[in-house]
């Protein structure tokens, strides 16, 4: 009898785990409640995800999700000739390791009776509660948008992600006022004269947390989330980047509804040179013109970001292509205080906030997730030494922020305060 074995869901496990998917589909006539789409956008965007394998076949997989100090475990799915082998309750067990690990106290999971998953749940402690109900509103897809966006390398995000901000609050405020209200509230907009965005540019070095703001904004209106990567379109168009921004631009026009996002956008929109034989000549001048039939449509945004909002075209930056040129800064300290206690987790009460808070100066939200990840892989491997089961401390963290090299410097921070006085729009 062949046996099985846990290991990391890997992107080119997709397809076989699809596959035992609609199996478990065609035998439960009851409709999951966390679809498909938002299971792998889970697992790929770093959610606890493992996968059973029989050799080279996967048998089995479970998904959570993680909310602060609660996850839900949204998927538990096994192939037929697997099943009462004991693969259920292993995937379960082994999530629950790793979600200890981020700080999970609270494990929840939502199964229609008899699905999948149910009797592993129940081996593994878990109780079924009664007495509640479950409520749904569902904002479908059309289903010719789902292909495109799909064929778009698009997405719908999960809902939350707004809500999961944590710190920089001024940077949140001038985006809530100035994008999500006045797109959120359409009517009470028009109302009193309020035109929404159209166009937006954020700037701001790096890793100060752009393309996440970006994200957050497309969950807060449940919008489908498009990135474009300049890059990417230069290898895919084989009438170069202009001709491939074109195409996707007319691609985009199709969806009722979009935020498509462009990160680093200097690659395309960057100073011209003034000489036509200049490559990034005709992309920019492309871009110039797209950019006001794309603003058309109410129901479309468009978010470019940039570090070096300075090495923008002049063009680029005028009022008529984009409503707002917003700053997006390195946290200050209770920025980072709230930055910190949301990668503490269920740490960030037994360990010196305040003394981490100022050792991580010159940090971004990336920097301090780094750390903190350093800081509970320290713990971690602590524990699979001597098996003392002692929490990540504040010598851990200090260690980690003196081990992480900062992406801010002086230099940098006074470059984003002249940035602030010549080009800030609010």
């Amino acid at each position: 009898m062949p046996t099985w074995r846990l290991r990391d869901y890997h992107d080119d496990d997709l397809d076989r785990a699809i596959q035992i998917w609609d199996q478990d589909r065609q035998e439960d006539d009851s409709p999951p409640v966390f679809p498909l789409s938002e299971v792998v956008a889970v697992a790929r965007s770093g959610g606890p995800a493992v996968v059973a394998v029989v050799g080279k076949e996967l048998v089995g997989m479970a998904v959570a999700q993680v909310q602060d100090e609660r996850a839900w475990i949204t998927l538990v799915a096994l192939a037929g000739a697997w099943r009462h082998r004991g693969i259920g309750s292993a995937l379960i067990g082994e999530l629950e390791r790793r979600l200890r690990v981020r700080g999970v106290r609270r494990i929840n999971a939502l199964l229609a009776p008899g699905a999948t998953g149910s009797t592993a749940l129940e081996n593994s402690g878990y109780r079924a509660r009664n007495g509640l109900v479950f409520y749904e509103k569902v904002n479908h897809l059309a289903t010719s948008d789902a292909g495109l966006l799909a064929e778009l390398g698009g997405r719908v995000l999960p809902q939350g992600l707004w809500g999961g901000v944590s710190g920089m609050d001024g940077e949140k405020d001038a985006i809530e006022r100035r994008i999500v209200l006045p797109l959120a509230e359409p009517v009470l907009a028009e109302k009193h004269g309020v035109t929404p965005p159209k166009a937006v540019i954020l700037f701001g070095p790096p890793g100060t947390g752009k393309t996440s703001f970006a994200k957050a904004v497309a969950s807060r209106l449940e919008w489908p989330f498009v990135e474009l990567f300049p890059s990417r379109l230069a290898a895919a168009g084989a009438g170069g980047l202009a001709a491939s921004l074109r195409d996707t631009f007319a691609d985009l026009a199709n969806l009722d509804t979009v935020l498509l996002f462009i990160d680093e956008v200097e690659e395309i929109a960057g100073i011209r040179s003034g000489q036509a034989i200049d490559p990034g000549h005709g992309v920019t001048n492309e871009l110039l013109k797209l950019i006001p039939g794309f603003r058309d449509d109410d129901n479309r945004l468009l978010i470019c970001a940039t570090n070096s909002v300075r090495s923008l075209d002049p063009a680029f930056l005028r009022p008529g292509r984009f409503d707002y040129v917003i700053p997006v800064g390195p946290p200050d300290q209770a920025a980072r205080a709230a930055i910190w206690r949301r990668y503490l987790g269920a740490v960030a009460g037994s360990v010196e906030l305040r003394r981490l808070v100022a050792a991580s100066e010159m940090f971004t939200p990336a920097d301090i997730e780094f750390a903190a990840r350093k800081g509970a892989h320290a713990a971690f491997e602590r524990e699979v030494a001597d098996r003392q089961g002692a929490p990540a401390n504040t010598g851990d963290y200090l260690a980690a922020i003196a081990d992480t090299r900062p992406a801010l410097t002086d230099e940098a921070i006074t470059a984003f305060r002249e940035d602030i006085e010549r080009y800030a729009r609010m």
